[in-house]
């Protein structure tokens, strides 16, 4: 069953009101997000690290890719580009990084503070191919800038 977002935007919310650690944000909006939406396979955050560079953060799901370069798969392109990304079918995708097998669609959004910088970017897989739309984007954006550009 697809998300409902005006609640879960609600929730998200209430539960980091006041919150200004990053890493504590992404660990709460993780958990929201992953148990919401049967879609949602994987669910996590990349954190820039250094320069160029994305590290695994909060996550919830099977192992992920540890270390993300911009340059590489879909992560690394909302990095590198500032865009959200919508791949409906994972291995159409040039260079695509398989850090789980099960994938077969994703989204990647990019995730602003409030001064605009890319702290990170949020990954959701699923098993299902052409799992998500311009309306997750939508909502998920929403819901990231409520959290992180505050």
């Amino acid at each position: 069953m697809p998300a409902d977002y005006e609640t879960l935007a609600k929730t998200i919310a209430s539960l980091t009101e006041g919150e200004t650690d990053e890493v504590a944000l992404m660990a709460t909006v993780v958990c929201e997000l992953h148990h919401a939406d049967d879609r949602f396979d994987w669910t996590g955050f990349y954190r820039v690290t250094e320069p160029e560079l994305l590290k695994i953060g909060p996550y919830q799901g099977g192992h992920g890719c540890l270390v993300i370069p911009f340059a590489r798969g879909v992560c690394g392109a909302a990095a590198r580009t500032g865009e959200v990304q919508l791949v409906p079918d994972v291995e159409a995708f040039p260079g695509h990084i398989a850090c789980s097998s099960s994938t077969r669609s994703e989204i990647v959004l990019p995730v602003r503070n409030r001064d605009g910088q890319i702290i990170g970017v949020l990954d959701i897989d699923s098993d299902r191919p052409d799992a998500f739309d311009e309306t997750d984007a939508r909502e998920l954006e929403a819901i990231l800038t409520s959290v992180f550009a505050r």
